[in-house]
């Protein structure tokens, strides 16, 4: 993938969180875009409490994926790069 096709492609990845980021904010968490792999693997890294919340997982699934791939289906899956440590 092209440097400048990485590029938008991580812009249009961020515009599709803006649904989910101000529920993930609420609690004092955030998420962001590391990098989008050849095979279209998002890679993402959690911030502020999202580390530690064991709820991450489902949110993972039913947020942050869901949103990403509703508006840009040629996503095939998001993987986080930092794994939740819940204590």
């Amino acid at each position: 993938m092209l440097t400048q096709e990485k590029s938008d492609l991580i812009s249009r990845i961020n515009d599709a969180l803006e649904d989910v980021r101000p529920h993930l904010m609420s609690d004092g968490g955030d998420i962001e875009v590391v990098d989008v792999t050849d095979d279209m693997t998002v890679l993402v890294k959690w911030l502020g409490n999202c580390q530690n919340c064991n709820m991450s997982v489902m949110t993972m699934r039913a947020g942050i994926e869901f949103a990403i791939k509703n508006k840009i289906p040629s996503i095939k899956h998001v993987e986080a790069i930092n794994p939740v440590e819940v204590s």
